[in-house]
């Protein structure tokens, strides 16, 4: 069996890396997935799967961040330009871009989630000649979008865990449920996925990254230690004037927004664990002799548990509430992405690395890395499966990185995806032997 699983491997990892470079081609930033979402579903559905769609897996009311219907529509009829699949296409309108694809083998088994993220970025590609991506032509095409996190070969991963299931479902047992989710940068996809109900009948759930830090060759089964977090976009609202003739009679958004920048960095931290807060962005002003009467902040809280970033959440808008009313303008606080922390299950971990350790790729197993000082949606998706009894964990592939993630010059070693579905296979081929009992009752 191991031998036909490395063969077939083998013939699956050319059109990974074909989908891999075509993916990150043609990057699309969350919620706006319509190119990546419908090839992802007519593949899916070509080997066989069910597929479920859009508002299917998707509910509308939980989600956060989702981008103006203006720009929602701009980058449906750029995905349709650049090769989107017409059919499934019209499921994932106004930006319900997840997809899932069931596969039931009608035996015994637990049902098994499997989470991939397909998101790319908000930043310009690198385009000099020692960028891999840009001398092999696959740079990205949509400027001001990259995949520079490693998601294109996620959902590639994905993919070629889908066509090696199709061709061998004769000897999987349980359900296999293969998550495509949108909008995991900016922490706002996830949450949207679990109130659709997409992990309420999931036993196992398994989600991955690429890089990370991790070497090529090495592999991580149990990656704890991510943060829980809070994205807030804030808006000052003031009044403009003349800043000369008549300042008396504006109300100054920009001053109201920096007084708050300065306070929020003055929050005190939390005995209870890490805790951050950022202030990523301020926008503000139209001229030097105009009372600005706008400014536009991104922030971002932080903790090692959801009480401590709660902590720092609640200061933050007690701070920006107090700082409008002192300053006299209005202030909006809308949240547009959220993440918890939570530990991956030890005995899932233990499972996955007694049933990766044969594969020759891998020389280096480790059970745990609580090294993540970043956020990570997936979270949301565990906690969902862990409350009704079942077992979850976040493992992490190893890859040599280019760059690291979120830089312009970000590329990976495409080795990496096959060691990647080499060892998701594996585990859902052992899933029988997992004691899931307690996730059943």
């Amino acid at each position: 069996m191991k031998l036909e699983i490395n063969g077939l491997v083998e013939e699956i990892y050319a059109e990974m890396v074909e989908w891999r470079r075509d993916f990150h081609k043609h990057p699309e930033s969350g919620w706006l997935e319509f190119r990546t979402s419908s090839l992802v579903a007519e593949k899916l559905e070509a080997w066989g799967y069910e597929v479920m769609i859009g508002k299917q897996v998707i509910d509308s009311n939980a989600r956060m961040g989702v981008p103006p219907e203006e720009i929602l529509r701009q980058h449906e009829q750029r995905a349709l330009n650049q090769g989107a699949n017409i059919k499934w296409l019209e499921f994932v309108k106004g930006g319900h871009t997840g997809v899932v694809g069931i596969l039931d083998t009608k035996r015994p088994g637990p049902t098994i989630g499997l989470r991939f993220d397909m998101d790319a970025l908000d930043l310009v590609e690198a385009n000099n000649p020692e960028h891999v991506p840009a001398a092999m032509g696959f740079r990205s095409v949509n400027e001001g979008m990259m995949h520079a996190c490693g998601h294109d070969a996620h959902t590639s991963i994905g993919l070629g865990l889908a066509k090696l299931f199709s061709q061998i479902q004769d000897q999987l047992s349980g359900k296999i449920k293969l998550i495509f989710q949108p909008a995991e940068e900016g922490v706002r996809g996830a949450k949207s996925m679990v109130a659709a109900g997409v992990l309420d009948d999931v036993d196992v759930f398994l989600a991955n990254h690429i890089g990370t830090g991790v070497p090529l060759g090495e592999y991580v089964c149990a990656n704890n230690g991510y943060l829980s977090t809070t994205k807030i976009d804030v808006t000052f609202t003031g009044v403009a004037s003349h800043a000369g003739k008549c300042p008396e009679e504006g109300r100054n958004a920009l001053l109201a927004a920096a007084s708050a920048v300065l306070n929020l960095h003055g929050i005190s931290r939390h005995g209870d664990g890490n805790s951050r807060i950022n202030v990523g962005v301020l926008n503000a002003g139209t001229g030097r002799n105009i009372i600005p009467s706008s400014a536009k902040l991104k922030i971002e809280t932080r903790g090692d548990t959801p009480e401590v970033n709660e902590y720092i959440l609640a200061n933050a808008i007690n701070i920006l509430k107090g700082t409008a009313m002192a300053h006299q303008v209005e202030v909006n606080i809308d949240i547009v992405g959220e993440a918890k922390s939570v530990d991956c299950s030890q005995e899932l971990a233990e499972f996955v690395q007694e049933s990766i350790q044969t594969i020759e790729e891998i020389s280096q197993v480790h059970l745990h890395s609580n090294e993540s000082s970043g956020s990570e949606d997936a979270t949301y998706m565990m906690e969902k499966v862990k409350s009704n009894g079942g077992l979850a964990t976040y493992g992490v592939v190893g890859t040599t990185l280019a760059a690291g993630h979120h830089n312009e010059k970000f590329d990976i070693d495409e080795l990496g995806m096959k060691i990647g579905v080499k060892a998701l296979a594996q585990v859902v081929l052992n899933s029988t032997k997992l004691n899931v009992k307690k996730a059943l009752v």
